[in-house]
Formats: structure tokens, C-alpha cells, sequence
């Protein structure tokens, strides 16, 4: 699994740090900022998928495999 961050979209709920800190870290101000490269190990998956999935503004993104 590969993910992005669109931090214009970003409205610093910070949902994705709660589920899955390895990932997302939050700023300041409470916005995120991606950890890494966006690959995520299989292990990692759960909870990654539950941060985009409980994104309330749909700012993460799930990539196609390369």
C-alpha cells in the first residue's frame, strides 16, 4: 500500500496521527505532515486504511501499485 497527504486539505483533526503515529505527524496547529514515503508496510495496513478511512476531509489518499 502507497499513500499521499494532500495538506490543502488538511483541516487538522488529527485523526490520522491518532490511528497510525508511524505515519502522520501533526504540526503546531494540529495539521499533518506525512512520515516516510508514503509505503506502507503490510503490517501497517490497518491502521493506515482506518486513518484514511476516518479522514473527515478525504486528505489521504491510497495509491494504485506501482
Amino acid at each position: 500500500m502507497r499513500i499521499k497527504l494532500d495538506r490543502t486539505l488538511c483541516d487538522g483533526f488529527g485523526v490520522c496521527a491518532k490511528h497510525a503515529p508511524d505515519h502522520f505527524s501533526l504540526d503546531d496547529w494540529g495539521y499533518a505532515s506525512l512520515i516516510g514515503t508514503g509505503a506502507v508496510p503490510p503490517a501497517e495496513e490497518d491502521d493506515v486504511r482506518r486513518a484514511l478511512l476516518d479522514c473527515p476531509v478525504h486528505a489521504i489518499i491510497e495509491l494504485p501499485p506501482e
